[in-house]
């Protein structure tokens, strides 16, 4: 039987993470893949939740969180209720959030113990599993979905400029019509940790296994970033699934109670690869 089990995760600056693990009951010891959402994701965005069923029905336990600064909240988890702690959010803030996920997993205190994780990152998700998987070898195996190839590409280059002036440049969510709020120190991040927050370079670092999944009618994050993050590491394997979007096929809301053909492509790939 497949159960889901909640759990709240210390994150960054001491806020809580809300986090989940689907698994098979006959498995409680299954091998643990961790999930990293993008920005402007969360945990049970779309059809997150039918994947974290599918790898559990096939031999894996799967934990999603809500990194602690993605703006939602514990009683809504599916909202960008706190736009505070989104504009707050850095990437060096979501690496200390994947460490202290690693580090529940790893630790022993709350579920069974492991010695070493899988990593899924979607999109910015991936940018940060790339740069956590140089650093820790406790990640065994990573699947990136749709990575960014560096953490510029999330805004436009020529809006700089004048985002440093202001201290803080608003990007609408297509989907919720908000004017989400972006701080400068986001760029302040970049330009304080040149190196630890450099995608390629620390791509090419990575000696553990790696496979890049990308689709090829991604218009968020074109094609051209996994061809960029398979020149930096090319030992690590790459995929393109045909007419696969920046996330799969899915949406939010997502109704059917089936995966997209094209997120389905993405499971069964990662799960092959993570059982070689």
């Amino acid at each position: 039987m497949i159960i889901k089990q909640h759990y709240t995760i210390s994150g960054a600056k001491g806020r809580g993470m809300t986090a989940d693990i689907n698994y098979n009951t006959l498995h409680p010891y299954a091998p643990l893949v961790i999930f990293a959402h993008g920005i402007r994701g969360f945990k049970d965005w779309g059809a997150h939740n039918l994947v974290a069923n599918y790898f559990a029905e096939n031999g894996f336990r799967f934990l999603k969180f809500n990194f602690s600064h993605n703006g939602t909240t514990a009683d809504k988890p599916t909202e960008f209720a706190d736009l505070i702690a989104f504009s707050d959010n850095t990437f060096s803030l979501e690496l200390e959030d994947l460490k202290s996920v690693i580090d529940f997993a790893c630790g022993g205190s709350a579920i069974p113990r492991v010695k070493s994780v899988y990593v899924i990152g979607h999109s910015l998700g991936g940018g940060i599993s790339i740069v956590k998987t140089a650093e820790d070898k406790r990640i065994a195996k990573m699947v990136t979905m749709a990575a960014i190839s560096s953490f510029y590409n999330l805004w436009p280059k020529e809006a700089e400029k004048q985002w440093r002036l202001q201290g803080v440049m608003y990007m609408k969510n297509s989907r919720t019509g908000q004017n989400m709020p972006y701080k400068s120190s986001l760029l302040k991040d970049l330009d304080d940790n040149p190196i630890r927050l450099d995608i390629p370079l620390r791509a090419s670092e990575i000696t553990q296994p790696w496979l890049i999944i990308h689709g090829d009618a991604d218009t968020s994050v074109p094609l051209s970033n996994a061809e960029l993050l398979h020149v930096a590491q090319p030992l690590a394997g790459l995929l393109v699934i045909p007419t696969a979007d920046h996330v799969f096929n899915a949406s939010e809301p997502y109704q059917p109670t089936e995966l997209p053909t094209q997120l389905l492509a993405f499971c069964d790939a990662a799960i092959n690869f993570f059982k070689l």
